[in-house]
């Protein structure tokens, strides 16, 4: 998730998004789709080893299922069917969308699959899917082997559904949160045209460099706390925990804005501010505090790839371009449209102006 390989397909997707950039053409625009599609692409270009093209149809097809999950699953009905979903599949509503949507899901992954085996080459596997394909393979005889066709689907599912539109939505928030403080967004691009200067792109070596940036990228994930109640888990044995006995099988949320929101280890929380991850002296502050993505063993996979999405992505967008609110940076507000399992930015458009 964090290789070379990786960083590269990365800056090659911020550079096609840096034009669909330019194309608007200093002209309002809501950011929500591009964020969407170059996001995306980085788990295509994992999963099917090929970039699509913004217009493409199949690919345009894919991320309305990935956007009407992740909306479905921010609503209140999400929250209630992920509780109660036996109670849930009597009762009418929007939730009941997920099963279809699950099988468009599989259905896109199957075919590019099929498409995958008539050209395998087990020597040189392109991609996920053609790994995933030789251990099929490799394993066909084994009956209880978890490798099989099924399992492929939604793992591909899992990595879209887990990959694209978390990223995609902590760059939207951070956009919108720069608005409102246009001065931390100058003093990035200051640090940017210091370390990077223009004539090339950012790495993922510049962050060492970078302190201001990275501090910047920490708080946006700290403030939004995108996932508040992390991802459900179960105990796998009766735990101790305090005066506790968590029973074995018991479903745990590990509640996240209990950590990135602490008054002790970040001062005032509810405000932003990049000094929460910066020592008196500029220098970059970790925190134990900072777990955006969870803790413990079953810590999120993606962490390597997402933290750097994100510093690529920004990077690059603010090394090009000044952001043009609409309204009086005063007057944006930067509180969550819905705030349940996950945490949704307020819908906004704005300019990009080059710079």
């Amino acid at each position: 998730m964090g290789k070379k390989s990786i960083e590269e397909r990365i800056q090659e997707e911020a550079q096609y998004l840096l034009e669909k950039l330019q194309d608007t053409k200093k002209q309002p625009f809501d950011p929500t789709f591009l964020l969407n599609c170059a996001t995306s692409n980085i788990i295509c270009s994992i999963v099917f080893g090929k970039h699509f093209d913004y217009d493409d149809k199949k690919f345009l097809a894919m991320m309305n299922i990935l956007n009407d999950d992740f909306k479905i699953f921010s609503s209140p009905w999400g929250q209630l069917y992920n509780i109660f979903p036996s109670v849930m599949d009597f009762i009418p509503g929007p939730h009941h969308r997920i099963k279809s949507n699950i099988q468009k899901s599989k259905k896109f992954v199957l075919e590019d699959a099929e498409e995958h085996k008539s050209t395998l080459d087990p020597s040189s596997p392109r991609d996920f899917i053609d790994c995933f394909c030789i251990k099929m393979d490799q394993e066909k005889h084994n009956a209880e082997s978890f490798f099989t066709i099924e399992n492929l689907v939604f793992s591909a599912i899992d990595l879209f559904a887990a990959g694209t539109e978390t990223t995609s939505t902590t760059l939207r928030y951070g956009l919108l949160i720069l608005q409102k403080y246009p001065e931390i967004e100058e003093r990035v691009q200051e640090e940017i045209d210091r370390v990077v200067g223009r004539s090339r792109r950012p790495c993922m070596a510049d962050r060492g460099q970078m302190p201001y940036a990275d501090a910047v990228l920490h708080e946006i994930q700290r403030f939004i706390s995108l996932i508040p109640l992390g991802v459900p888990h179960a105990v796998v044995k009766d735990t101790p925990f305090r005066q506790y006995i968590i029973p074995k099988g018991t479903t745990v949320y590990p509640i996240l804005t209990s950590a990135l929101h602490d008054s002790k280890e970040f001062p005032n929380p509810t405000k932003f501010d990049p000094q929460h991850f910066l020592n008196k002296d500029g220098s970059f502050r970790k925190s134990d505090y900072f777990m955006p993505f969870s803790a413990g063993k079953r810590i999120c996979a993606g962490e390597g790839l997402a933290r750097m999405e994100l510093f690529l992505f920004l990077t690059s967008i603010l090394q090009n371009f000044k952001l043009k609110p609409l309204t009086d940076p005063k007057e944006i507000d930067i509180t969550p449209l819905m705030s349940s399992t996950t945490n949704i930015p307020r819908p906004y458009r704005l300019c990009v102006v080059p710079r």
